[in-house]
């Protein structure tokens, strides 16, 4: 696949220091369940849009519910006080179980359930003042509008929305300072589904260790929370702007099973890999770097608390976002990334830019610290402009006249200008002024005294007052309203400020797992419809980057045989670090990701069980063993022909006989559900669970060992995977093939004895010790 050279896009030139700013991010989520259909909807402050997940069956167990709120993690969850039983009871469990996941407790929040009406709901979305609406829309085409994005025909969950805008409104997210005319800010409606999840509790996370959060070294730092430590997130994290971190991190908490999604993915990833594309990835990623905080800009738009440094970052973002699409225009339209952004990425950016470039003085405002506006923009502004530029030589002319009608003593003088005070006569204080008598002069009235300088209104002041009257606040109103009316047209065309944001975030991931593969050698993943997987040299995408060798194992796991692969080996031999390298690079195939490995097949994966590390708490109250017990148990009620299980050591936290009995149970059921039972890999020290033979002989059961070599008294490690020798399966000595049998030794004794028996012994001409060396010796020789 190759590429038409890129379209070279010069960036705008710096318009002075920016700083982008981090706000808290929170959610607020709006959850109903009635009749066996869950319906969805949080509020996210970070890009102050509204997510809903339409209609959707769950059963009575919740278990949809549960992943959603593990991977929103709210800080509210509002529902009806008239709810069902089963989702009461969730709700009032969901503080042993937010304990348990190390997120942060919910707030539940009982609305009645009036609030949660469906043509109350109806009345309120459509009642409401939207930004991304333009203000010109009849009431009829706001209607047809919202339809269009929302789905009211979900009546569950536009209930469910109904309720968090009631929330929003009454505890006021984001706007508790701010008049009460104003509303929380709802920049898009988006649509969230989880279908197609591959299922990974956060224990497997932990002990896979997809994220990993460790205290910032920084002193200053300590209180603003925690940061990335050495982890899969950390380290294919090379994205250039903050949007594709976040997606990135969605990604890895939802690793998907739709192969055409995964496709398009890697073909993205493959394109930006040729070596003739290089170019243009590098244009791309000095575009990607300057995509800003959109969506905290346009949140302050709303609430009119623009700065100049938002404005330089819109117009930095716009300008990049224009970048982005002319070169994605010049790449191969088989790629539906580069083809959508191509189409999505409108001529409103066009409009965008240019009426930030024709309408804010960057240099002005930079220098001013306020919004300032162009020249020829407003005639208005331009003439009291040029007032005010022209106002220090005749302000210096009225001062040398004033000085005029003064006291002799009286060195010097000078009118300045103050906003909102107006037009002033400045006298240095002198010496005999001591008092505040004694800054009365004739004819002026005193205002203050500051910097050892008197200041005055005089008739020729008010004079100026009357004429000019306050030209910096006048100059600031009208600018401001221009700024207020730049923001509506700006908030009018927020929908490609939302698609800027949503594919760039793409892009920069994708080219993120792209610099990864090729710093790494890692290659393409194949998916195929059949169960299991074959992975030729696969490695730690983490251990290989610590380690100065390592060594890469293989993995063959097939549809009808070594389903349940048995793992032994010495402690520190590398049965855990092979065990979550099978689940790392299955994970990684899972996100769309190249992989640590030469040659990688795919099967379908549905959920990825793990009982590797047991993360003890307090707060549980229960044993490391219970623990233990529970990982394998959600292992063995909700894994399916299509999930990979692995288990480290399991047995191990009671006494010797309870561990091993319990570890071949539940090996027995799963071969017991013959090529429906899921790909499982167990580490073990159990060796007995062989010598005893407490599993059946099956093609499902495959016996492997890392290998290791006895020199003296050291044991050397060669971390390679192998199979298992018959001495150790059996635990009985191996049958020498270069030795006769018990049988043929048998004989042999019996002729030596039968030829010595034969022997005259009376005779002198017998020779005994020749016959100890030719017959007696050989024999005992081969007999022993």
């Amino acid at each position: 696949m190759s590429a038409t050279p890129a379209t070279s896009c010069a960036l705008p030139p710096p318009l002075g220091p920016e700083q982008e700013e981090e706000e808290c991010s929170e959610a607020h989520m709006s959850v109903l369940w009635y009749a066996g259909q869950l319906a969805i909807t949080y509020y996210n402050t970070d890009d102050c849009s509204v997510y809903f997940m339409p209609d959707i069956p769950d059963n009575e167990d919740l278990k949809l519910l549960h992943k959603v709120i593990g991977e929103v993690n709210p800080q509210c969850i509002v529902t009806s006080a008239k709810q069902d039983q089963n989702i009461a009871k969730f709700l009032s469990n969901l503080t042993a179980t937010a304990g348990d996941k190390d997120i942060r407790k919910p707030e539940i929040v009982l609305f009645p359930n009036l609030d949660f009406g469906l043509e109350v709901s109806k009345q309120r979305i459509l009642s409401r003042q939207f930004p991304f609406i333009p203000s010109h829309m009849t009431a009829t085409e706001k209607i047809l509008y919202l339809s269009s994005i929302i789905p009211f025909e979900s009546t569950l969950m536009i209930r469910a929305l109904g309720g968090l805008l009631k929330f929003l409104d009454r505890r006021r997210v984001g706007v508790e300072l701010e008049e009460s005319t104003i509303a929380v800010p709802i920049l898009a409606f988006k649509k969230f589904v989880l279908s197609d999840i591959v299922n990974m509790d956060q224990d497997t996370y932990c002990v896979l260790q997809i994220f990993k959060s460790d205290i910032h070294p920084s002193v200053y730092k300590l209180s603003s929370g925690l940061k990335e430590g050495f982890s899969l997130y950390g380290i294919l994290n090379r994205c250039r702007c903050k949007w594709g971190e976040k997606l990135l991190r969605l990604w890895l908490t939802r690793p998907t099973r739709n192969l055409t999604e995964l496709n398009k993915r890697l073909d993205v990833i493959h394109f930006f890999l040729l070596a003739q594309n290089h170019e243009t990835v590098l244009t791309l990623q000095g575009c990607l770097k300057n995509i800003k905080n959109v969506p905290l800009i346009l949140k302050r738009m709303t609430l009119s608390h623009t700065k100049v440094s938002d404005w330089q970052a819109l117009y930095k973002t716009v300008y990049s976002a224009v970048c982005l699409r002319n070169t994605c225009r010049s790449l191969p339209n088989s790629i539906e990334l580069f083809q959508t952004i191509s189409r999505v990425f409108t001529d409103d950016l066009h409009y965008i830019a240019s009426l930030i470039s024709k309408v804010v003085d960057f240099e002005g405002s930079i220098s001013e610290d306020r919004f300032t506006v162009r020249p020829n923009v407003d005639p208005t502004i331009d003439e009291k402009k040029r007032k005010l530029m022209g106002l220090s030589d005749f302000l210096t002319e009225v001062a040398r006249k004033e000085l005029e009608t003064l006291d002799n003593h009286i060195p010097s003088c000078c009118v300045i200008y103050i906003p909102l005070i107006g037009f002033l006569l400045s006298i240095p204080r002198l010496p005999t002024m001591v008092d505040k008598s004694d800054f009365e002069i004739e004819g002026l009235d005193f205002m203050f005294l500051s910097e050892d300088k008197l200041h005055y209104r005089s008739a020729r002041t008010k004079e100026l007052d009357s004429l000019l009257g306050d030209l910096h606040c006048e100059i600031r109103d009208q600018e401001t309203l221009i700024m207020h009316q730049l923001q509506t047209k700006i908030l009018e065309k927020s929908e490609v400020l939302s698609s800027v944001i949503e594919y760039t975030a793409h892009l920069d991931v994708l080219l993120a797992l792209a610099m990864m593969a090729r710093e790494n050698a890692y290659c393409r993943p194949r998916f195929t419809h059949r169960h299991g997987f074959y992975i030729k040299d696969g490695r730690h995408p983490l251990m290989e980057l610590c380690a100065k060798t390592f060594v890469a194992n293989p993995v063959n796991s097939g549809e009808a045989t070594r389903r349940i692969k048995i793992i032994t080996g010495p402690n520190s031999s590398g049965k855990s670090v092979y065990l979550k390298q099978v689940g790392l690079i299955v994970f990684m195939a899972l996100i769309g990701s190249y992989v640590p490995a030469t040659e990688a097949v795919i099967g379908v994966i549905d959920g990825i069980y793990t009982r590797i590390h047991s993360r003890e708490s307090v707060s549980v109250g229960l044993s490391t063993f219970m623990i233990d017990l529970n990982q394998v148990a959600k292992a063995v009620n909700n894994a399916t022909e299509r999930s990979l299980v692995l288990i480290d050591e399991f047995g191990k936290g009671t006494n010797t006989l309870d561990g091993l009995s319990l570890l071949a149970a539940v090996l027995r059921y799963w071969i017991s559900q013959g090529t429906q039972c899921p790909q499982v890999f167990v580490s073990t020290n159990f060796h007995s669970l062989m010598q005893l033979e407490l599993l059946p002989d099956t093609p499902l059961l495959e016996y492997l060992t890392m290998e290791t070599h006895q020199d003296g008294d050291e044991l050397i490690f060669f971390y390679q995977i192998k199979e298992v020798s018959e001495l150790i399966r059996n635990g009985k000595a191996i049958k020498r093939i270069d030795h006769p049998s018990k049988g043929d030794r048998m004989e042999k004794c019996k002729s030596v004895v039968e030829k010595f028996l034969c022997l005259d012994l009376d005779d002198p001409h017998v020779d005994l010790e020749e016959f100890m060396h030719k017959e007696v010796l050989p024999s005992a020789a081969s007999v022993l």
